[in-house]
């Protein structure tokens, strides 16, 4: 199947993406692309290294003719989201990604397809391995965990790098310009419940939100998408009081960068009201599907009887989890008042695990602006707080602020322009990108961010365009040969 992949043009990325994908490669367990990265490297005879944290720096010199140019530093994470669909049997521990063209587009069978950011890695690749291809004194950096907490980037010393400018390959827009991101903060709440013993007068019911698209929660949270744990907490909210319902587990949402697709409950009902149960969630399923049908056609809930569940919530704490939930934002909390149609602030509700006495909620909160960062973390804070849960505040990262003055922006827009015959659009995202990390280490580089379209990144949705990547991979060449000298 990737075989048709290696036949795109250009030829000499898609088969750096092909060889990528065929390597496992799942935040949090890059042991062996970091492996892959390094036997390319030295395989090329190029100056190869890991540093402490596991980034791969590989050095190439420069083309015959400029050296007297500035030091590039081409920059792309090697870890990829692994997000697939419930029916999808696939072990990204040990599978590579199985990929198909889609008329112009490249997907994956029913998973992330890993082109956030293996099409930078790969266009990296194929710069460092060309012969002829014109272009200055390149230190490739290769980061990791950058999906689940961007320690690659923060790791990384600030004595490594001699580059002065640097490529981040990880926009997602191929008329992009990127000067600027958010930052984040992830936001924990957990709590310890007793559970009780089913009473003899509850029977079990399992309800399902299946059939969201999921997405990118940064880039598109403005887009209005169904969020399955706030989906699922409407369901939930007020059966107590008309149904006598009992929740016995949650397992809705995972990884934090992406808008939760599915959500189970297992609940327990007075069986004299079991009718009356059923026809009320048919009929707020209806009502919501209503509501989503433009956004997410593919929307279902299921309601199907079950085992009745041993043990259930304390009631109090159950009161107090949905009314948690059904306060904590989720979506935008503020649009830029600087920047035109910028998402400034948001929060993804991404992750509700209610078992065995234990509850975790997971979101990810964003930010281009430090101080409403923090306010909505602490917005939520104080929302589970008042519900007896715990709070912990971590791996923080700042946002990376446009710089208008930006040299290499200047020659990136010239050069857009006379290839394309428009004006590229130039824009800070609501993404977390590792500029805003590797900055602070480096203060004084110049940094660029851009890359082909991508859409559905972070969800089995996930597509990368082709004749998109042919123009990238244009304007990647032509920005290296017109790197300003030193």
């Amino acid at each position: 199947m990737n075989e048709e992949i290696r036949q795109l043009e250009p030829q000499a990325i898609w088969n750096k993406f092909a060889d990528l994908n065929a390597v496992p490669r799942p935040s949090k367990k890059e042991e062996r692309v970091i492996a892959f990265m390094k036997d390319f490297g030295k395989n090329l005879g190029l100056e190869t290294l890991e540093d402490a944290v596991g980034n791969v720096i590989i050095r190439k010199p420069a083309t015959k003719g400029m050296e007297d140019r500035q030091t590039v530093v081409m920059q792309s994470h090697l870890d990829m989201v692994h997000q697939k669909n419930n029916d999808t049997v696939f072990d990204f521990d040990t599978q590579g990604v199985m990929m198909y063209v889609d008329g112009d587009w490249v997907r994956a069978k029913g998973t992330t397809l890993g082109a956030d950011n293996g099409l930078g890695v790969a266009t990296i690749m194929a710069i460092l391995e060309s012969k002829d291809i014109a272009h200055p004194a390149i230190e490739a950096l290769f980061t990791i965990d950058e999906e689940t907490g961007m320690t690659g980037a923060m790791g990384l010393n600030s004595d490594i790098l001699s580059g002065t400018i640097l490529l981040n390959l990880d926009t997602e827009e191929d008329d992009e310009i990127g000067v600027g991101c958010a930052g984040g903060i992830d936001v924990t709440a957990t709590r310890q419940y007793d559970e009780e013993e089913t009473p003899e007068f509850k029977i079990g019911y399992t309800i399902k939100v299946k059939g969201l698209q999921g997405g990118h929660s940064g880039m598109q949270i403005h887009e209005g998408l169904g969020n399955a744990n706030k989906i699922m907490n409407r369901l939930l909210f007020d059966g107590f009081e008309y149904f006598g319902l009992r929740i016995s587990e949650i397992n809705g949402g995972g990884l934090r960068n992406a808008i939760p697709r599915e959500s189970s409950a297992t609940v327990a009902i007075d069986t004299e009201k079991e009718k009356a149960f059923v026809a009320h969630i048919a009929e707020l399923s209806n009502m919501i599907k209503k509501e989503f049908k433009v956004l997410e056609p593919q929307l279902d809930i299921i309601i199907s009887k079950s085992n009745t569940p041993k043990n259930i919530m304390d009631l109090g704490v159950q009161e107090g989890l949905t009314k948690a939930i059904y306060a904590a934002l989720n979506g935008v909390y503020r649009m830029s008042p600087d920047i035109p149609d910028l998402v400034e602030t948001s929060n993804n509700i991404a992750k509700v695990v209610v078992k065995d006495g234990k509850i975790h909620i997971g979101c990810l909160t964003r930010s281009s602006v430090e101080s409403s960062k923090w306010d909505l973390a602490n917005a939520l804070r104080a929302t589970f707080e008042l519900t007896g849960c715990e709070v912990e505040f971590s791996g923080d990262y700042p946002g990376w602020a446009p710089n208008m003055d930006s040299p290499i922006l200047k020659v990136m827009e010239d050069l857009y322009e006379s290839l394309n015959q428009e004006k590229p659009h130039v824009a800070a995202c609501h993404a977390g990108l590792e500029c805003g990390i590797l900055g602070q280490n480096y203060p004084d580089m110049d940094m660029i961010s851009f890359g082909p379209n991508i859409r559905g990144a972070h969800s089995p949705d996930e597509r990368v365009q082709i004749s998109s990547v042919q123009k990238f991979w244009i304007f990647v060449q032509e920005i290296l040969k017109q790197i300003p000298k030193k």
